[in-house]
């Protein structure tokens, strides 16, 4: 089938109906919106190392059918699914491994659909098609598309891309009315720990979980404070800009879900949610006081209490963490696949892939069996 792409090199350049239109709507990341304000804020682009490239193939008349949320990557930084040793082997060997193509939503650790196709399907083949062209035809090394939602795995399958897998710890919804509700289906044991941090955490402390209209400028400025925190420990320098923050308040507020804790009147530590059709996603965490469990009432467990009152069916709480298995959040598999152009270097990485998802596996087995339900 002949199809018609074209390469963009900014959201801006395509309308956001359009765009949303084949999202879909129900998951905020892949939103005009969002990828467009981590452009506008400076987030991505310039010197960020995440050029925009999306990518919009058209039907007969002209009209955007399908998409790619692409970038070009100059590094492989705030993508959550870790390949720096493929890179130092393929340059160690004499080829370059950047820039490379990236299928994701930046610094977003959330499971998401990457084929943004509508109401036609039938383009994945050729939207993973324009993708591997567009690596061929460009000297890109190799195409990443990350946190794949598990729906659309098979079309990546089918096309013959590698896939990898990875643990996440997302908390299940199984119909509960209640915090209490959840709590009745833990241990005995670890439903008295529960409790116990969570008046720990709450103690002299005052906790306001705001969206909508709620959210005010004060509110940002305290969690921009909290995020420079975090960002600068863990990252070295924080992803997203000041002004990425407004621009959420703005446009994304009824999406937007930040739990703040005040001490005396100020705050002093937030986390940072967006709210999808059939998930809560926790992104970012920091506080400017070191208080005994705040961390897990503010991320994990006002999260739950968010997700039963809204009705959503998860909580995805981020990356990495396995101290969340003890709150209730089990083991997921979270799933990439990636696009080796080099036949050498693309049996080498499968081989590897192969070890890594059986242990992954494995690891998957095993930290299913310390979860804190009861037991039969």
């Amino acid at each position: 089938m002949s199809v018609t792409a074209r390469i963009h090199h900014s959201i801006s350049e395509i309308a956001a109906e359009d765009w949303d239109r084949l999202a879909g709507g129900g998951n905020p990341f892949t939103a005009h919106t969002f990828l467009s304000l981590l452009e506008e804020s400076g987030s991505v682009g310039g010197r960020s190392g995440w050029s925009p490239l999306p990518v919009v193939i058209e039907d007969e008349a002209g009209r955007p059918a399908a998409a790619l949320p692409a970038y070009l990557k100059a590094h492989s930084q705030g993508e959550y699914v870790f390949d720096h040793s493929w890179a130092d082997a393929w340059q160690r060997a004499g080829g370059s491994y950047y820039p490379k193509l990236q299928i994701s939503v930046p610094f977003t650790p959330a499971t998401g659909p990457r084929l943004l196709l509508g109401d036609r399907p039938d383009l994945a083949p050729s939207l993973l098609r324009v993708a591997e062209r567009l690596c061929e035809g460009n000297e890109l090394s190799s195409a990443h598309a990350t946190f794949i939602e598990p729906a659309q795995l098979p079309l990546f399958e089918e096309a013959g891309w590698l896939l990898r897998s990875d643990i996440q710890f997302h908390w299940e919804n199984r119909g509960y009315a209640s915090f209490d509700d959840f709590l009745a289906a833990l241990s005995s044991r670890k439903r008295k720990d529960i409790r116990k941090e969570r008046a720990a955490a709450q103690q002299g402390v005052e906790i306001r979980a705001l969206t909508g209209d709620a959210l005010r400028p004060e509110h940002w400025d305290a969690f921009w404070q909290f995020y420079q925190d975090t960002g600068a420990r863990k990252w070295g320098r924080p992803y997203l800009t000041r002004q990425a923050f407004d621009l959420l308040g703005d446009r994304m507020a009824d999406r937007v879900l930040l739990v703040l804790a005040f001490l005396d009147g100020q705050a002093v530590a937030g986390a940072l949610n967006f709210i999808g059709a059939d998930a809560l996603y926790g992104r970012y965490w920091g506080a400017i006081v070191d208080r005994p469990f705040l961390h897990f009432e503010l991320c994990y467990y006002q999260a739950i209490d968010a997700a039963i009152a809204l009705g959503l069916g998860r909580v995805e709480a981020g990356a990495q963490g396995q101290h969340k298995l003890a709150r209730g959040y089990e083991p997921v598999r979270t799933w990439s696949a990636h696009y080796i152009v080099d036949p050498g270097f693309r049996a080498a990485v499968a081989d590897f892939l192969e070890r890594e998802r059986q242990g992954v596996a494995q690891d998957q087995l095993t930290l299913g069996e310390h979860t804190p339900f009861r037991k039969g």
